[in-house]
C-alpha cells in the first residue's frame, strides 16, 4: 500500500475516532484521537503477542513508510503554525513581549542544560554510560514547548488572557531558538566539526531573525495580493500559498520556516483581518483555517499514538520513560518559577500562572520528529543492542504521550481555578 492511501486510510480513522467521541466520549478531539491511536497500537502489539492475528508486522511496515520528521517538518508544520500564527492577538503579546521572550529563550536555555545535566547524573548512577552530550540533546528537543499540542489543546480552554496569551506566545516563538541549541549540540554529538561562538551566532541570525524578516516580507507581499482582489474564493486560495511555497521557500534559503509562518500568520491576522480582506472572507477566514487545523491536527495526533508500533522496549528504556517524565516537569516548573520571580516586582500576576504554564508547557510532534532525527547506530548498552537513538526516542515518547493525554486532559481544573481568581479581583 502506497504512502498516500495509508495517510488516508489514518485519516479516516482519526476522524472517525473524533466522530466517536463527539458523541459519546466528549474528551478534547486531539486527546481523543491520541488515546485512540494508543490503544490500538496496543491492542495490535498484544494480538501479535498471543497469536490471534498478526497486524503488527504489516501495521508496523506502513508505518515505517511514513518518515515522521519529514511529514511534520517539511509537511504540515507550515500550515499548522499558520494557522495558529492567525488566532493571536497583537495587542496581547505586545503587552506581554518581555514575559513571552524570556520564557522563550531564557527559560529554554535554562531547561536544556538543567535536564541534560540531571539526566547525565542519574544515568551515571545508574550504570548506564550516557554520554554528557546525549543527555545535553535530549534536553535541547524536549525543552521547548510545542505550539501544536499547545494550540490545541490550552488555547480552547480559555484560559484568562495574560496567561493564555504567554503560553501561546512562548510556544510559538521558543522554537526558532530550540532549533538552534538542538543544531549545535547535534553537530557536536554527531558532526565533524567542532561548532564555535561565530558559528552558532551565524546559525542563529541566520534561522532565528532571518526567519522573522523573511515571514515579515512574506506576510507583506500576501498582504497586498490579498487587498487588490475582492474575489472571496481568492483572498481565501492566496492564504495557502503562505505555508506552501513559503514555507518551502524557507527551507531552501535556509532561514526558519516555523518563525517565518508564525509572523507572516499574526500579520495576516491582525492587519489584512480588518483592511485587505473582503466582509465575507472575514467572516469565513477563522472558519476555513480552522477546519485546515483540526484535519491535519488529527492526522498528526493519530501517527503520534501509532508510532508505538515502531519502537522494541528493553527494561533500561523502561527505567529511563519513568525518569525522564517527572525530571521534565520539574524542569519546566523551575524555568517558569524563576523568571516569575523577577516578573512580580513590576506587574501582579493571576497566582496560578506559574502552575498553568508548567502544567500546559505541552509536548509533541515537534520533540518526536527531533528525536527521530538522531542517527541509529552508537551504542550505548552493546550486549542489548540498545543505541542513543533508541533511548532518546523512547524517552521524548513517554514525555509527549504524558504530556497530551495526562496534562492535557487534567490542565482544565487549573483554568477553571484561575478564572474564578480573575473573576473575583474584577470587583
Amino acid at each position: 500500500m502506497s504512502v498516500y492511501n495509508t495517510l488516508c486510510f489514518l485519516a479516516a480513522a482519526a476522524m472517525l475516532i473524533a466522530f466517536i467521541n463527539s458523541k459519546i466520549g466528549k474528551m478534547q478531539t486531539t486527546i481523543a484521537i491520541t488515546a485512540g491511536s494508543l490503544i490500538l497500537s496496543l491492542l495490535i502489539i498484544f494480538a501479535g503477542h498471543n497469536g490471534w492475528f498478526h497486524l503488527e508486522d504489516i501495521a508496523s511496515t506502513q508505518m515505517g513508510k511514513i518518515n515522521f520528521e519529514d511529514f511534520l517538518l517539511k509537511g504540515i508544520l507550515g500550515f499548522l503554525l499558520f494557522a495558529g500564527g492567525l488566532g493571536i492577538k497583537l495587542p496581547h503579546l505586545k503587552e506581554q513581549k518581555w514575559e513571552i521572550t524570556t520564557l522563550a529563550l531564557g527559560s529554554t536555555l535554562f531547561s536544556t542544560f538543567f535536564i541534560g545535566f540531571s539526566l547525565w547524573g542519574i544515568c551515571q548512577l545508574l550504570g548506564i554510560q550516557l554520554d554528557l552530550i546525549y543527555c545535553l540533546l535530549f534536553g535541547s528537543l524536549i525543552s521547548p514547548t510545542d505550539p501544536i499540542a499547545v494550540l490545541a489543546i490550552v488555547k480552547k480552554m480559555n484560559a484568562p488572557r495574560r496567561i493564555s496569551t504567554q503560553i501561546e506566545g512562548e510556544s510559538l516563538f521558543n522554537d526558532g531558538f530550540g532549533l538552534v541549541i538542538f543544531v549545535t549540540l547535534f553537530t557536536i554529538a554527531f558532526g565533524d566539526q567542532t561548532p564555535t561562538v561565530m558559528s552558532v551566532s551565524q546559525l542563529f541570525l541566520q534561522e532565528a531573525i532571518g526567519g522573522i524578516v523573511y515571514g515579515f516580507i512574506l506576510g507583506l507581499i500576501f498582504h497586498y495580493l490579498i487587498s487588490s482582489t475582492n474575489d472571496h474564493s481568492m483572498e481565501l486560495l492566496l492564504t495557502i500559498g503562505i505555508p506552501t511555497a513559503g514555507y518551502a521557500f524557507a527551507e531552501i534559503i535556509h532561514v526558519s520556516g516555523p518563525l517565518a509562518m508564525v509572523v507572516s500568520g499574526i500579520m495576516i491576522g491582525n492587519w489584512t483581518r480588518y483592511i485587505g480582506f473582503s466582509k465575507e472572507s472575514e467572516e469565513h477566514l477563522d472558519h476555513f483555517w480552522e477546519l485546515v487545523d483540526e484535519f491535519l491536527n488529527g492526522l498528526l495526533f493519530l501517527l503520534i499514538g501509532m508510532t508505538m508500533l515502531e519502537f522494541s522496549f528493553h527494561q533500561e528504556d523502561w527505567i529511563l520513560m519513568a525518569i525522564a517524565i517527572p525530571l521534565v516537569l520539574f524542569s519546566r516548573y523551575l524555568s517558569v518559577k524563576l523568571p516569575y520571580l523577577s516578573f512580580s516586582h513590576y506587574r501582579q500576576y493571576n497566582p496560578m500562572s506559574v502552575k498553568i504554564l508548567t502544567w500546559g508547557g505541552l509536548r509533541g510532534g515537534l520533540a518526536l520528529a527531533m528525536a527521530m532525527a538522531v542517527p541509529a547506530g552508537v551504542m550505548v548498552i552493546p550486549e542489548k543492542n540498545i543505541d542513543v537513538r533508541e533511548i532518546i526516542l523512547v524517552m521524548t515518547y513517554s514525555v509527549v504521550v504524558f504530556s497530551i493525554l495526562i496534562q492535557g486532559s487534567t490542565i482544565t481544573s487549573l483554568i477553571e481555578k484561575a478564572k474564578l481568581w480573575e473573576n473575583q479581583n474584577k470587583h
